[in-house]
């Protein structure tokens, strides 16, 4: 009785830390589903889990016994990411943690020994995609897949048409301007080819090296799929159709995204599937029932340190060189519109400085920091955490290069929001993702986003006015170009 209440105690302290050290990251991931700011849908993945462990635990009872969980090595593993992500103040790598939460129930409920059996690992990192794992890839990864976009998609229409003219991430067919935009990077797309072939693993269990090169090979298809994609839409502007429109849109979309996952679909079939058995017996750590239950006791103090660290986030921005906001823009004179309370709480906690101002009917606001990382995104997060319905219009190259969004607020009322991101040397650029890219290549200095909004209903010359204006009292030089 003593052994089985001091295994008792044990197990009980294991689960006990385990729900602290994922309480946290499980809140925010629930948020990051409920606010429009990061419009994720990762709580489909999230159902297509569940889904596939409710299917596995109705296929029947466990064919044949296999060794315990590392139950411990997992609980310490979790608990140096969540402690990693808590100091730093990176909610998504505290969000990690909760991967290995799925590993764990995977085998602790045995779906991988059971008639239709799934693979730990490849659920858990099926779940990955529950996280907002499409707006990290846009914001890190984003420029070098639009220029790897962009390249082979020259190299298709080159194959078509013989005037086509490249440039980085710009594209001349016909003497059609097309670019490339963020959103044109192919990352929703390889997602969702990814997500598909990592189902197909965790249920066809392949060995880890199959695994691991039809991933890669997805990885491949995807690619050339978006650039597929992007040659088609170019091919439609060029002859003057409405393809940026919807259903066409979309439906090119869809098309090239059901040839990236046909090959897997109809081809994918891995014979060395891994033996249904659980984990090698090595992977056991056997205690004492006394020295484990201390164990639990010391991992359940442990979790509760972790969770009451205080954060000491690594990128903070430091000194910031900020633009002075011009007195007048067009005659119109500054009105300084203060931070709300949140804002300036999040500055003060993170460094950086934003500025607001007010001249007539052109709102101005600067963002300038040296972790761009942390501080710069598109103006359609903050919209549409401000509940704004937001759509991306392009970007334009004439003058200063922008992004322009249109932005409904809930009253109904329209802006158009142009946004440029400004390096310290002198570097222009429409896209966050170009920023973010240089700054982790080395360019070091101060970014800024300059974002300029104004009524929809104004006048375009008007409006071309006060951006010239704004570009010039700000001193904005558009160094261009792609050249990384």
């Amino acid at each position: 009785m003593k052994h089985l209440t001091a295994d008792t105690l044990a197990w009980c302290a294991f689960a006990i830390a385990s729900a602290i050290l994922a309480a946290q990251p499980l809140q925010w991931l629930v948020r990051s589903w409920l606010s429009p700011a990061y419009g994720s849908y990762g709580y489909v993945y999230v159902l297509l889990i569940l889904g596939l462990a409710g299917r596995s635990l109705l296929s029947g009872r466990p064919r044949e016994a296999g060794s315990q969980m590392p139950a411990i090595a997992l609980l310490l593993l979790a608990a140096l990411i969540r402690f990693l992500g808590q100091v730093l103040a990176v909610n998504i790598l505290s969000a990690l943690a909760l991967a290995l939460d799925v590993f764990a129930l995977v085998g602790l409920l045995q779906l991988n020994r059971r008639p239709f059996a799934l693979l730990p690992v490849w659920m858990a990192a099926l779940f990955l995609f529950s996280l907002p794992t499409e707006m990290v890839l846009q914001r890190t990864l984003g420029f070098p897949l639009q220029i790897a976009s962009a390249e082979l998609s020259c190299r298709w229409l080159g194959a078509l048409f013989s005037n086509v003219v490249c440039d980085g991430v710009r594209i001349t067919l016909e003497q059609r301007d097309i670019l490339v935009d963020l959103p044109c990077s192919g990352a929703s797309g390889l997602l969702l080819s990814l997500a598909f072939v990592v189902t197909q693993n965790a249920v066809r269990r392949p060995r880890w090296y199959v695994g691991g090169l039809s991933v890669l090979a997805v990885i491949g298809c995807a690619t050339l799929g978006n650039s597929l994609r992007i040659s088609l839409l170019a091919i439609g502007l060029a002859h003057d159709l409405d393809v940026m429109a919807e259903p066409w849109h979309s439906l090119v979309g869809l098309a090239t995204l059901g040839l990236t996952v046909a090959p897997f679909a109809l081809f994918y079939r891995p014979r060395n599937a891994v033996p249904r058995a659980g984990f090698p017996q090595s992977s056991r750590i056997i205690l004492p029932n006394p020295i484990k239950a201390l164990a639990g006791i010391a991992c359940l103090i442990g979790s509760i340190a972790i969770v009451s660290l205080k954060a000491n986030p690594v990128d903070v921005s430091g000194h910031v060189v900020t633009p002075n906001l011009p007195t007048q823009i067009h005659g119109h004179l500054a009105q300084h519109v203060p931070l709300t309370a949140m804002e300036a709480h999040y500055f003060e906690a993170y460094g950086g400085q934003a500025q607001k101002a007010q001249f007539g009917p052109l709102g101005l606001n600067v963002v300038s920091t040296r972790a761009p990382l942390r501080h710069l995104h598109a103006p359609e997060i903050c919209l549409r955490g401000l509940g704004y319905k937001v759509r991306f219009l392009g970007t334009r190259y004439d003058g200063v290069p922008s992004a322009y969004y249109r932005a409904t607020g809930p009253d109904g009322d329209q802006w158009l929001v142009a946004v440029s991101y400004v390096s310290q040397s002198g570097h222009v650029t429409p896209s966050v993702g170009e920023a973010i890219w240089r700054w982790l290549n080395g360019s070091g200095g101060t970014w800024s986003s300059v974002q300029r909004i104004t009524p929809w209903t104004m006048d375009p010359a008007l409006r071309t006015q006060l951006d010239a204006a704004t570009i010039a009292a700000l001193d904005i030089q558009t160094i261009k170009g792609t050249d990384i």
